[in-house]
């Protein structure tokens, strides 16, 4: 598991309440129409919306929604224009985080991200600061229930897969960046549906916290951030965040 929080974040999101479902969908639906409109609203020419529906669907984004944001994009849209911005910073005991944000303010974004770093003891830094402390990985999961271990694994390494993990009834598939979407679409030709699957920052170390005051608050940084609706996706290299 290359020792960082899979398993913890997955729980976190077989568990969000429905307003946390809603923001989901909504991020989910800003990302899908920047890569429309950058590469246009047909999937099979389109390798972004192809991952980007992927993504859609491990978070149950209903079919009708897709379309939806699909068509939508491809037209006028909202007639904002978003970037990718992607920040580092350090949280409290020096626990690494990498944000992604896709936003159409610049200054609001990096200030509200400045604001919650320095309110939770951390502090926001230049590129680069800590994105030496991780590998770009492709990661797929898929939820093991009912399914045979070593059949997943097989299919997971002929459709093109690094590494499998298995743990607390989740697997764990690790790709090169580039050939996440491929054995994303192999495994899905073989009927599997995913929990999630993407381009991810996994930590080459970690850090742990011990001091409750610490805990808390490093809880409360990741909560702020993913809450905005701003930020697309938190990672880090904290390796013992509380069970939820």
């Amino acid at each position: 598991m290359s020792g960082h929080s899979k398993w913890n974040n997955i729980k976190r999101k077989k568990e969000k309440t429905d307003a946390q479902k809603a923001k989901i969908f909504t991020k989910i639906g800003r990302e899908m129409a920047v890569v429309v409109r950058e590469g246009g609203p047909d999937p099979a020419s389109n390798s972004k919306l192809r991952d980007c529906i992927a993504k859609a669907k491990a978070n149950n984004v209903p079919n009708d929604n897709i379309e939806r944001i699909i068509k939508k994009a491809a037209g006028e849209g909202d007639g904002k224009q978003y970037e990718e911005i992607t920040y580092e910073g350090y949280g409290i005991g020096g626990v690494a985080v990498i944000v992604e944000a896709l936003t159409d303010n610049r200054n609001r974004t990096a200030g509200d991200i400045r604001h919650y770093f320095d309110k939770f003891g951390g502090n926001l830094g230049q590129t680069g600061s800590v994105s030496f402390l991780f590998q770009r990985q492709g990661v797929i999961v898929i939820d093991g229930a009912g399914k045979d271990e070593d059949q997943v694994m097989e299919d997971a390494l002929e459709a093109g897969a690094e590494d499998f993990n298995a743990a607390d009834g989740v697997f764990e598939i690790v790709t090169s960046p580039n050939e996440c979407g491929t054995v994303r679409a192999a495994l899905e030709g073989k009927g599997y549906d995913f929990l999630s699957a993407g381009v991810e920052y996994t930590p080459v170390t970690t850090t742990r916290l011990e001091d409750p005051e610490q805990i808390t608050k490093m809880n409360r940084l990741l909560e702020m951030l993913e809450d905005d609706d701003d930020v697309q996706e938190v990672f880090h290299n904290w390796e013992n965040p509380p069970e939820e």
